[in-house]
C-alpha cells in the first residue's frame, strides 16, 4: 500500500513541532538545549515499547537458537541503522554473517550516499525478501512505516512463512496490520519536522541494540558481563580477551595468554580449561554437549561429581 496525496502530511513523522516556529533564529545554544530536552522522549518511548521490544528479543533468540536466519530491512536512516546493527554483531557476539543479514534500499552503497528514490521501489523489498523462508526472522524498520520498500520486504516475508516484525515511529494503529509485532517509538514531532535521522533514529537504534543484545546475551553469547565469542581482530580486541579471560578465571595476565594459547584463541573454551582443569580436547567436548553455552558447560562439570557421589551413597 502505497501513502499519496495529502496523506503524507497525516504522519507522525511528518509533523511540524511546536516550538520549532523560529528554530532558524534562536541560535546555536538554545538548539542544543532544545534538542537535549527532546532527546528525553526517546527514552519514555523505548519504556512504553518495552512489551513489544521484549517479544521480538524472545522471537530473535528463538530464531537464532534453531539455526535460522534474521533479516533487517530499512531505507534511508532506517536501513543504515539495520546495515549498521548487523555488521556489528560478528565482532561483538562471534555470530555468522550469513545469520543476520542487513539488506538497506538501493544497495550497498546507499549507506555511504543517499538514494531516496530507492524506498519507493516496493517490489524490491518483495524481492530481498526471495531469501527468507519458514522459521527467519525479518524486521523492516521503517520510521514513518509507510516505505514502500519495507512493505513490500514484509508482505514478501509473510508469503513465506517468516516471522515479520516492524520498527517504527508512527503512532497509526493501522501498521498492527503489517507486521506480526509492531515495535512503536512515538518520539513525537522532530525538530527539524520530518527529519527522522533525530529522535526517531536515535530511538530505533537504541530499540535494535535491545533487540539483539538481550537475545544473544541470553542465547549463551555472554558470559556473565564478558562477550566470550568476540573475534580479536586487533590489537584492543586481543587485550579485552586476555582481560576477559583473566577476569572469569581469577588468574593473573600471563596465565590468562598461556590459557587462550592453549585453547587456540577461543574465549570461552580458555575460560572453561581455566576453571576447570580440562585439556582443550576434554573442554571442547564438554561446550559441545552443551551447545556452546559456558554457563551449561559449567554447571554439568560441576554438578558431575555430586551426582557421582550421590549414585554411590544409594
Amino acid at each position: 500500500m502505497r501513502t499519496q496525496g495529502n496523506a503524507w502530511k497525516k504522519l507522525s513523522t511528518e509533523s511540524v513541532h511546536p516550538k520549532s516556529a523560529r528554530l532558524d533564529r534562536v541560535g546555536i545554544e538554545k538548539i542544543v538545549a532544545f534538542m537535549q530536552a527532546e532527546d528525553r522522549r526517546v527514552l519514555e518511548a523505548l519504556a512504553k515499547a518495552r512489551p513489544a521490544i521484549v517479544r521480538v528479543a524472545e522471537l530473535f533468540r528463538a530464531t537464532w537458537l534453531s539455526g535460522r536466519t534474521c533479516f533487517l530491512f530499512g531505507a534511508g536512516t532506517s536501513g543504515r541503522l539495520a546495515v549498521l546493527e548487523a555488521a556489528e554483531l560478528p565482532p561483538t557476539f562471534g555470530t555468522d554473517p550469513r545469520r543476520v543479514v542487513a539488506v538497506i534500499a538501493g544497495g550497498r552503497s546507499a549507506v555511504f550516499q543517499a538514494k531516496e528514490g530507492a524506498e519507493d521501489r516496493h517490489t524490491d523489498g518483495a524481492r530481498g525478501a526471495g531469501k527468507a523462508r519458514t522459521g527467519d526472522l525479518v524486521i523492516g524498520v521503517s520510521a514513518s512505516s509507510v516505505t514502500p520498500f519495507v512493505r513490500g520486504a514484509l508482505e514478501g516475508a509473510r508469503r513465506r512463512g517468516a516471522a515479520t516484525v516492524l520498527v517504527t515511529a508512527s503512532r497509526s494503529r493501522e501498521t498492527s496490520r503489517l507486521a506480526e509485532i509492531v515495535v512503536r517509538l512515538d518520539v513525537g514531532p522532530e525538530i527539524v519536522a520530518g527529519s527522522t535521522r533525530l529522535k526517531a533514529g536515535t530511538a530505533t537504534k537504541l530499540a535494535l541494540n535491545q533487540i539483539t543484545t538481550s537475545a544473544l546475551a541470553s542465547a549463551g553469547k555472554v558470559f556473565g558481563p564478558w562477550m566470550v565469542d568476540l573475534r580479536a581482530g586487533s590489537a584492543k580486541l586481543r587485550d579485552r580477551a586476555l582481560r576477559i579471560v583473566a577476569s572469569a578465571c581469577g588468574v593473573s595476565p600471563e596465565n590468562a595468554r598461556r590459557l587462550l594459547a592453549r585453547a587456540r584463541g577461543e574465549l570461552r573454551t580458555a575460560i572453561l580449561m581455566g576453571r576447570t582443569g580440562e585439556r582443550y580436547a576434554g573442554a571442547r567436548r564438554r561446550l559441545d554437549r552443551a551447545g556452546g553455552d559456558l554457563r551449561r558447560a559449567l554447571v554439568k562439570r560441576e554438578a558431575a561429581p555430586r551426582s557421582r557421589k550421590t549414585s554411590r551413597r544409594g
